[in-house]
C-alpha cells in the first residue's frame, strides 16, 4: 500500500514538472493590448463624390487564441505590381474588392481631395464603383505590391 501511494505522489511530482515545462498561451489581455488592424473603406457618396472611413478590424478570439476576422464572401485574387511614378488619373473601382499593400507605397486622391497614404500592411476596401472615382499613385523609389481580393456581390 505505501509502495502504490508512492509511486502515485512520485508520478504526480513528475507530472507537474512536465507541465511546468508546456508554454503557457497568450491572454486574451495580451491581444487586447495590440496594435489596432484598419481598413481604409472608400465609397461613393450621394454626390457623386469618393468618401472614405476608417474601420477598425474586430477579431473573435474565439479560436484558442487566434484572432480572426472574416472578409467579406470573394473569389480570386489578383497580385499587382506598380513601378514608382505611376498615376492612374481619376478612375472608379472596376468592382468591390479589398486591395491589401504587400510591400512599397501609395497614395489615393479622393474626389472630395482628402488624400489616403498606404504602405505594407495596410488594407482597403474599394466601393468607389460609380461617380467620378479616385487617383491611385505610387510613391516612393520601390514598385508597390498589392493583392486584390473581389468582393462577391451575391
Amino acid at each position: 500500500m505505501r509502495a502504490t501511494r508512492l509511486l502515485f505522489m512520485g508520478a504526480a511530482v513528475l507530472g507537474a514538472g512536465l507541465f511546468s515545462l508546456v508554454p503557457m498561451q497568450p491572454t486574451q489581455g495580451a491581444a487586447q493590448n495590440a496594435k489596432p488592424v484598419k481598413i481604409h473603406r472608400f465609397f461613393t457618396g450621394p454626390d457623386g463624390l469618393t468618401h472614405a472611413e476608417e474601420i477598425e478590424v474586430k477579431f473573435d478570439m474565439g479560436d484558442g487564441g487566434n484572432g480572426l476576422y472574416k472578409f467579406l464572401s470573394n473569389s480570386g485574387a489578383v497580385l499587382r505590381r506598380s513601378p514608382p511614378g505611376r498615376v492612374n488619373d481619376y478612375h472608379t473601382a472596376s468592382r468591390r474588392q479589398y486591395i491589401i499593400t504587400l510591400s512599397g507605397h501609395g497614395e489615393l486622391v479622393l474626389s472630395g481631395g482628402q488624400t489616403l497614404k498606404v504602405g505594407p500592411g495596410d488594407i482597403e476596401l474599394a466601393e468607389d464603383t460609380t461617380g467620378k472615382g479616385h487617383i491611385t499613385r505610387t510613391v516612393g523609389n520601390e514598385d508597390r505590391i498589392s493583392i486584390a481580393i473581389p468582393v462577391d456581390t451575391k
